[in-house]
């Protein structure tokens, strides 16, 4: 689940705006080639939505997140816009030798954020910004490259080829020279996003997730599992009683679930997970990072990418879990929770179990449980390794903070080793 929120959400003093006419460009050359152009906007509405979205499905590892209607709900429903401290400063990268209509004229993008805080990012570096402070340098505003409140791998230097996403690379760079920013952090990169960061010289980070891969993923000889008890069956058996047990107390207080896709939610159904949205961070005493104008939008734009699952007891709804999802891709997310009154073992039910059933009858190849959570390897989610890129301008902290990445980076291996000898499945 999402972290407390920072509630001090202006812009850092020095964050800057972009130019009158909403593009500047940075005062490196941001790519190779004459006929190439970097340009940063203030807002996702700046950018063609179709040539946007025609580059994420180009890239490597396209999701949902990084949809031009996801980012743009998420900025036009004030819940990630420069007044919580989430200033927009997406990039782009044109090719001036085709038309203003072809949309292959974008050539490369990325959604970056001037960042006054290090809430809703998942990728921790408050001790950084600490050591920063203690020397008497400004760690904020930093440049983040990230989908805000979205631990999520996937692409985010949209591009189609190494050489877009090199010239993404130093067009962040030249940025963050040219606003004499601390840093510039890339969170949650695909696979060929981490070698080209690395090659560039990026420092780079591992994190840990834990995810559920259906069988015929792991092993192209088997077929998927044919139902949740076969999925149990899988597992050692002190795992599968536990399951078991926990999904009985469910059943017998008396709880059912129903589950809606798409433009099935109705808009009482949005009102009641909202509700129990807050309530969630209600009980952790902080705020909710998304507003209930960002769901009504994406609700709205992006209908077939919501799965809501409804727990009712006696006929009246008592909890909620919204999981995101990807038919083309066959992959699941599970992203908030929150109830109106106490069951035991709820939580599993809604958050994992019931989302689980669903994807094995749906034959859907993966669901990732978010970040963070060594319990969720009880319930069969194994840990996978997650990649981040940074680049520090002082060259003091950044050689700091590379020795520190080096220890962390063998650590988090060994620990990452060590979970997989704990396996819940069979030998």
């Amino acid at each position: 689940m999402e972290r407390d929120r920072d509630n001090d959400g202006s812009p850092a003093a020095g964050a800057g705006t972009v130019g009158g006419d909403g593009t500047r460009a940075p005062a490196a050359a941001p790519a190779s080639g004459e006929n190439l152009r970097a340009r940063v906007h203030e807002e996702p509405g700046e950018i063609d939505a179709r040539a946007w979205d025609t580059l994420l499905a180009a890239s490597p590892e396209p999701t949902p997140f990084l949809r031009h209607a996801w980012l743009a709900a998420l900025h036009d429903s004030g819940s990630a816009c420069a007044e919580t401290g989430w200033q927009p400063v997406f990039l782009t990268i044109e090719d001036l030798a085709l038309d203003p209509g072809d949309p292959e004229r974008l050539r490369a993008a990325c959604p970056l954020y001037l960042k006054s805080h290090s809430w809703g990012e998942y990728v921790f570096d408050w001790a950084w910004a600490d050591a920063y402070q203690r020397h008497g340098l400004a760690y904020y505003p930093k440049l983040l490259g990230a989908v805000p409140f979205t631990p999520v791998p996937g692409s985010r230097l949209l591009a189609r080829d190494e050489v877009g996403r090199r010239a993404l690379l130093a067009a962040i760079e030249g940025l963050m020279r040219e606003r004499a920013l601390s840093s510039a952090h890339l969170l949650f990169l695909s696979e060929a996003e981490r070698a080209s960061a690395d090659s560039a010289g990026w420092l780079m980070r591992r994190t840990v997730q834990f995810h559920w891969s259906n069988r015929h993923v792991e092993d192209s000889s088997t077929a998927p599992y044919a139902d949740f008890d076969d999925f149990l069956a899988g597992l050692q058996g002190v795992k599968r009683k536990k399951i078991a047990q926990e999904r009985r107390y469910v059943r017998e207080a008396g709880v059912t679930f129903r589950v809606l896709r798409g433009a099935e939610i109705g808009e009482a159904d949005w009102d009641f997970f909202h509700h129990c949205y807050r309530l969630t961070y209600r009980a952790h005493r902080s705020t909710p990072y998304l507003t209930r104008e960002f769901f009504r939008r994406t609700a709205q734009a992006l209908p077939e990418h919501w799965l809501l699952f409804i727990a009712e007891r006696g006929g009246q709804p008592i909890a909620a879990s919204l999981l995101a999802i990807d038919a083309a891709q066959q992959v699941a997310w599970g992203r908030y929770w929150g109830a109106v009154e106490p069951v035991n073992c709820l939580h599993f039910e809604a958050c994992y179990y019931q989302p689980l059933q669903w994807c094995i009858a749906q034959g859907w190849r993966r669901f990732e449980g978010g970040a963070q959570g060594e319990h969720k390897m009880a319930r069969g989610l194994l840990p996978v390794t997650t990649w981040s890129a940074h680049r520090l301008a002082h060259p003091a902290f950044d050689d700091a903070v590379a020795r520190y990445l080096e220890r962390e980076g063998q650590g988090l291996a060994a620990y990452v080793d060590e979970l997989r000898e704990h396996s819940p499945f069979k030998a």
